[in-house]
């Protein structure tokens, strides 16, 4: 037995918690910019989310999902790190996963470490354009059925599979 044991009233129930949830951004951040950060942790606040996480990807993660070439990964981390320390009282986490694996990492793998790791429900928050090369693969329409999305952009081209899905999924300045 722990011995921990309160005396409480007769009906007494805890109170629920006020903020429940996560909201995660999943991209490079190699363009993302300071003011969609801004508006990510506004949304986080607005929605009352437990915790806004940044999950920045890994250089090889990058280039086998878009071909693009970015800045080294301690760098964009850096940066996530340094805004984040502007924002002392507000609970943001950068996720350093692909830092530690220092190689590719399937979407698939990044989310079931999201799943385990960070409590339900989860948002994710993404740009368009990564929003749409997640809706080219396959795995997506079974994990679209779990999460719900968050896309930061313009309304422009959307990808088929998330105008099937449009119901889990709203844009950020809505």
């Amino acid at each position: 037995m722990s011995g921990k044991y309160a005396n409480v009233p007769f009906g007494y129930e805890p109170a629920q918690p006020s903020r429940k949830g996560s909201l995660i951004f999943y991209d490079s951040f190699e363009n993302v910019t300071d003011e969609q950060l801004e508006r990510a942790a506004a949304i986080m606040n607005a929605r009352a989310f437990k915790q806004l996480v940044l999950y920045p990807l890994h250089e090889s993660t990058v280039k086998r999902m878009s071909q693009d070439s970015v800045q080294s990964f301690y760098k964009r981390e850096d940066r996530l790190h340094e805004w984040r320390c502007d924002h002392p009282s507000a609970p943001i986490r950068v996720e350093g996963l692909e830092g530690k694996r220092k190689k590719y990492t399937p979407i698939d793998t990044a989310l079931r470490h999201i799943q385990a790791e960070y409590p339900s429900p989860l948002f994710l928050y993404m740009t368009l354009e990564m929003a749409n090369q997640w809706a080219s693969f396959d795995s997506f329409t079974d994990w679209i059925k779990g999460l719900r999305l968050i896309i930061d952009g313009q309304p422009e081209q959307v990808h088929p599979r998330l105008e099937q899905y449009r119901h889990r999924w709203e844009w950020a300045e809505e």
